[in-house]
């Protein structure tokens, strides 16, 4: 994908839920050093599932909230619609907070390849 996507894939209708996760993948991959001949040592990519799947998780859950909220007929229901919309703030706090985990790790990547080449170092080195 262009550099362009990493925009606006955000604004796509429904491909908003997994064109920007792809370019995050992408990114990471194309900061991880490569692996030496004989290895077969990848960068994990936890902190990218992890910042998606808080933040399209959170996503939907606030989408089916509203959906709550604008049913609901009750003073329960209302509370039931408030309580999940709580629940979806503390989320994307978390999804924030994942989010700032991924964009460290991906500038410490993107630093360990400029400086140290597009190659993991040898074990013994």
């Amino acid at each position: 994908m262009g550099p362009g996507w990493a925009i606006g894939a955000w604004f796509v209708p429904v491909a908003d839920l997994w064109l920007p996760y792809r370019v995050a993948v992408d990114m990471w991959g194309a900061c991880s050093p490569l692996p030496t001949e004989g290895e077969l040592r990848r960068v994990p990519v936890w902190p990218v599932n992890l910042w998606w799947d808080l933040f399209a998780g959170t996503t939907l859950l606030g989408r089916y909230a509203a959906m709550r909220f604008d049913t609901a007929d009750s003073p329960a229901g209302i509370d039931d619609a408030v309580t999940l919309y709580l629940a979806v703030d503390l989320l994307y706090a978390a999804a924030a907070g994942a989010a700032a985990v991924f964009a460290v790790r991906l500038a410490a990547l993107e630093r360990l390849k400029a400086t140290e080449g597009p190659y993991w170092a040898p074990a013994g080195a």
